[in-house]
């Protein structure tokens, strides 16, 4: 079943967050994950959204999602991802 993961990025120190992108690609594409959608002019149409930046993520299941999430390399970009940001981040089973 495909799984999406949803990010809303509140970037605090855009030097130290680009560090954390310069690694995110190639880890997301070597767990087979594909990246959506990067907005930082989403427009809300009811509630408040959480940060200037929203994240769409997919993978074929909630396992590969899981694997990327936990895996070594993630793991160390989250350390800097949490330096310069923070964030809501969800996973979303699709309806397939």
């Amino acid at each position: 079943m495909t799984c999406y993961i949803l990010a809303e990025i509140q970037i605090n120190n855009r030097d130290r967050y680009a560090d954390y992108e310069a690694g995110f690609l190639s880890v997301l594409q070597a767990h087979q994950g594909e990246l959506i959608a990067v907005d930082e002019a989403r427009k809300v149409l009811e509630g408040q959204a959480f940060g200037q930046r929203t994240v769409i993520l997919r993978f074929n299941s909630e396992a590969q999602a899981k694997t990327w999430y936990e895996s070594e390399e993630y793991q160390a970009l989250i350390a800097i991802r949490q330096a310069a940001s923070q964030a809501n981040i969800s996973m979303i089973r699709a309806l397939d």
